[in-house]
């Protein structure tokens, strides 16, 4: 076993657990966060989504001993359902879930991009979207949502 101190959405939380435990066990077990989802534990699907450091980070496959003293976003850390994020906001607004499966791993995927490129091209949100496995059909939406987010809280392009 192995203290590891971990800044989860701002909070600062010590779990006493073996080093080689997935970040995602501590999260959903040890600390009762509901918003990353166990999907393939292959760091395949990406429900798993958590942001650090800017980067969207499969927590099914990352060692939580290897994020000692790290800051951890996760959804619940965006937004709450009383105040949801404005990037949760555009995916209600574009009524862009259906299963809510792999929405998760969607907005985590999405903020990311967005943090690290406010105004992306089509082509830059396709291509970060397309390592997130979503069954039931919501991809215009959620295509539709995150470029309503980037339009109306991202800084315009200048020519």
């Amino acid at each position: 076993m192995s203290v590891v101190t971990l800044k989860v959405n701002g909070r600062s939380h010590t779990v006493d657990v073996d080093p080689t435990t997935p970040l995602l066990y501590v999260l959903s077990d040890d600390l009762e966060l509901r918003g990353p989802k166990f999907g393939c534990g292959l760091s395949q699907c990406g429900a798993c989504t958590v942001n650090i450091k800017g980067q969207a980070v499969r927590s099914c496959v990352t060692a939580v001993s290897t994020l000692d003293g790290s800051e951890i976003t996760t959804l619940e850390g965006l937004g709450s359902p009383e105040s949801p994020h404005p990037l949760q906001k555009a995916f209600i607004d574009e009524q862009a879930m259906q299963c809510g499966f792999c929405v998760n791993g969607v907005i985590m995927t999405a903020k990311a991009l967005l943090d690290r490129t406010p105004n992306p091209s089509d082509a830059q949100i396709r291509q970060a979207m397309s390592t997130v496995l979503c069954r039931c059909g919501a991809h215009q939406r959620m295509f539709q949502a995150i470029r309503r987010y980037a339009q109306t809280n991202s800084p315009r392009r200048t020519a």
